[in-house]
């Protein structure tokens, strides 16, 4: 049934039980949030835009040919934009931050009557078949702890905030079951979409006290800094003083601070709180000077959302839904994430490891250089971790392939900016071939259109696969969906720090498998296909640029069957950055590094169990490396291959086995071209291309051999 939008006031949508059929008991639950302030937002005419972006799709804005001059047709053109060619100096995706929160808390402050759901106007075009999500806030009870992410996250998802007046005093049992209620409510409705629990503090006691009472229901919890005890060392001396303290302590800051709406102080605090916002100073010190801004001007409004006697509620509730939760932990089934940041008073380390060990599928991201409030800080982006931890999906089960979500600009430069020493350092080279066979230098020559299967050399360590996603999304506007080990879609690893692996993830990697390169293929992808895969990435001493295939031609017969287009592609580089000193030969005399590698090898064959094949048999570790003065990457994009019409033909083994052969053939030849190409190279060292971009810039393009 649709929303009946009741009231657009400062940026809420109420949702109201006669519009959402609920189905509950106690249509109370759901009453309105009354406002009688005046709204600073104003209201605009509704602009459909044709936009996937959430999904992978390219943003096509349609123009009248008459505006180009074009008076013969009234046709349409169609213009694609590339919202990554500038990737480089894209804004932040989060833009609020504390002082918003606070002006948006002062018009819930005088808010009475029972606690209630309100979705936020700013989030309020998602993607269709977004899951719902429900925001259960923590000690301040506004359920604006997330506006700093509703626009980003309202376009993945349903969102809907709870929202606890200062003066409710429901005990925790009671929240519990209006969470669940509407929980069964939208169960009931969408049964075959998951419904996403969001918590902190306290609202991740009752998430997970939901969970525990209902663990037939599809449910994903995200819990930041859940409280998982109250250190009475720090929490019984502060209800002590708050029992001795009078009880009109926001009268007593108001005249002891001078801070009263309006007066020309905190109007005065106001204009500089604006003045200093993140917008206009960046980096820590701007973060830190407007956030003491915007807590002076706004006080009041602090002092009236943590009264005396809220506040000792606060403290009894928090004991009772930490009691709850940890009586029930061993009932929860749903699917966790746990954010962490270092909290003495709430935070018990031995309560996270086993809520980690009880907890079925649970990541535990800790983000020790963040604060106490993580979804106000600047660098915490829920929706970013979410993708990198696989962790958002529209039916029972993550589908890598439709569950992907694009990075944003902002996304893609952290990714840039992530891999600039080695861009920078490396210079690298693209060349491509168009179909005349004229090879030029770009990505021209690659297809436009899917289905495309790019296959191609891995070298040491994997070091050209991000920088080239990303240069493709950048100059064409190409998502490539590269085929990963999947040893890096695992959140918890023995070895290695799992945050290492989100690069893949957040450019679009999927497990490699036979099923998943049919499925991308099916839906007209840009594949990515290292047939070598690990073995080529770790190679031993003297095996740099040999190809290390399996025997078998399966991505030639599943290339025809969607008549997809194979692109070879040749790397050259590799040594020129380092050399091999240590390989696994060498590994496997050494005690701890075998110990360590077999390890590695073991829980790689555990993630790709009854595989037979090269892929599920090669080892896994990291080779001893001796960096040099960095050289240059070149890349080479062949000419494509068609497979179009010719699915019959290559159902036979002989032919499948000349194709594949011939691609085999073909990354080789783009091997050697570059080895050879790249000897007439004037900037291939490091030296003449610094001197080059002294002179022209650091942003202009070096030159490199004749093509």
């Amino acid at each position: 049934m649709a929303i009946t939008l009741l009231r657009s006031i400062s940026g809420l949508c109420y949702v109201s039980s006669s519009s959402r059929n609920t189905g509950f008991s106690d249509s109370k639950s759901l009453i309105l949030l009354g406002r009688t302030s005046t709204s600073k937002y104003r209201s605009t005419a509704i602009k459909l835009v044709i936009t996937s972006k959430a999904h992978g799709s390219v943003r096509r804005n349609y123009k009248n040919k008459d505006e180009e001059g074009d008076r013969e047709t009234t046709g349409m053109k169609l213009v694609v934009e590339n919202p990554y060619s500038k990737a480089e100096v894209a804004g932040a995706d989060l833009r609020k931050c504390l002082s918003e929160f606070l002006e948006e808390a002062r018009d819930f402050v005088e808010d009475g009557g029972p606690p209630r759901w309100f979705s936020p106007l700013e989030s309020g075009v998602q993607a269709p078949g977004s899951p719902l999500l429900l925001y259960i806030p923590g000690i301040d009870g506004t359920g604006l702890g997330l506006i700093r992410h509703h626009k980003k996250l309202g376009e993945i998802f349903d969102i809907w905030c709870l929202h606890i007046p200062v003066r409710d005093r429901t005990p925790a049992r009671d929240l519990v079951k209006l969470i669940e209620r509407t929980v069964k409510s939208e169960n009931y409705r969408f049964p075959n979409r998951p419904i996403y629990l969001v918590g902190e503090y306290i609202g991740a006691c009752l998430a997970l006290d939901v969970a525990a009472r209902n663990p037939n229901i599809d449910l994903a919890l995200i819990l930041a800094n859940p409280a998982t005890h109250v250190n009475n060392f720090m929490s019984q001396p502060l209800s002590g003083m708050l029992n001795v303290l009078p009880d009109g302590i926001p009268t007593l800051l108001e005249e002891i601070f001078g801070f009263k709406q309006g007066d020309p102080l905190t109007t005065m605090l106001d204009a500089l709180t604006n003045e200093f916002s993140v917008r206009r100073m960046g980096g820590v010190g701007g973060g830190m000077i407007r956030d003491l801004f915007a807590v002076s001007a706004n006080l009041p409004t602090l002092s009236r959302i943590f009264s005396k006697d809220t506040l000792l509620w606060k403290l009894e509730l928090l004991e009772s839904a930490i009691a709850s939760a940890n009586s029930h932990i061993y009932s929860v089934r749903a699917e966790t994430i746990i954010l962490l940041r270092r909290d003495q008073w709430l935070l018990n380390e031995f309560d996270i490891d086993r809520f980690s060990r009880t907890l079925p599928k649970c990541i535990v991201r800790k983000l020790n250089e963040n604060g106490q409030c993580l979804f106000f800080e600047d660098g915490v982006d829920l929706v970013s971790i979410i993708k990198c931890t696989c962790f958002y999906r529209r039916g029972k089960y993550y589908d890598p392939i439709s569950d992907y979500i694009m990075p944003t600009p902002f996304e893609l430069k952290k990714q840039i900016d992530d891999h600039r020493l080695q861009i920078d350092a490396t210079s690298p080279v693209m060349l491509s071939t168009l179909e005349n066979g004229t090879i030029v230098r770009g990505l021209e020559g690659l297809p436009s259109e899917g289905p495309v299967l790019y296959v191609g050399y891995h070298t040491l360590l994997g070091l050209e696969s991000v920088p080239m996603i990303i240069q493709i999304l950048k100059e064409r506007n190409i998502p490539l969906r590269a085929l990963v080990h999947p040893i890096m879609f695992m959140n918890d690893h023995d070895l290695v720090d799992a945050e290492m692996f989100d690069k893949f993830k957040i450019t679009g990697g999927v497990p490699v498998s036979n099923y998943n390169i049919f499925k991308l293929l099916r839906s007209k992808s840009h594949v990515l296909l290292y047939p070598g895969g690990v073995r080529e990435a770790f190679h031993k001493k003297g095996e740099e640029y040999k190809l290390f295939w399996p025997e078998q031609p399966e991505f030639v017969r599943v290339a025809s069957k969607f008549g997809a287009k194979i692109v070879p592609f040749g790397v050259v580089g590799e040594d020129d950055i380092c050399d091999i000193f240590l390989d696994s030969n060498d590994q496997k005399k050494i005690f701890i590094l075998n110990y360590l590698m077999e390890k590695g090898t073991k829980q790689a064959g555990n993630v790709r169990e009854g595989d037979k094949s090269e892929l599920g048999n090669q080892d896994m570790y990291i080779p001893g490396l001796v960096p040099k003065i960095p050289g240059r990457f070149y890349y080479y994009f062949g000419k494509p291959i068609e497979t179009a019409g010719k699915e019959k033909e290559l159902r036979d083994k002989e032919k499948a086995q000349e194709l594949y052969l011939q691609v085999k053939y073909e990354v080789e030849q783009c091997i050697a071209y570059l080895k050879t190409k790249r000897e007439s190279d004037p900037y291939r060292n490091l030296l003449p291309r610094m001197l080059h971009q002294a002179l022209h810039g650091g942003s202009s393009e070096i030159p490199t051999f004749d093509i």
